[in-house]
């Protein structure tokens, strides 16, 4: 499923236009983009939760020349399915 999928479902289900089902979604994902960036935690109870984690620096390699490199520290997004979720999808 992609965007101008989920776009229609939601557009069906709350019987909504595809432009209003649009803005709810950009409306969603920009609000739980911006929570992330100042470092909160955005919890859907029965769906999952939003975080950020810090990922230290560390030295990898580059496939094709086999020499190290050094990769740098950086934030990262992570999601981690809640019970509910994880039941209906078993």
């Amino acid at each position: 499923m992609n965007k101008g999928d989920l776009v229609k479902k939601i557009a069906a289900d709350c019987k909504l236009t595809k432009k209003q089902a649009s803005a709810a979604l950009d409306s969603v994902t920009t609000t739980i983009t911006g929570a992330l960036k100042k470092g909160d935690k955005v919890t859907l109870i029965g769906f999952g939760s939003f975080y950020v984690v810090k990922r230290a620096a560390r030295t990898g390699r580059n496939p094709q020349t086999g020499k190290p490199l050094k990769i740098a520290a950086r934030k990262a997004a992570r999601f981690r399915a809640g019970a509910v979720l994880s039941r209906k999808v078993k």
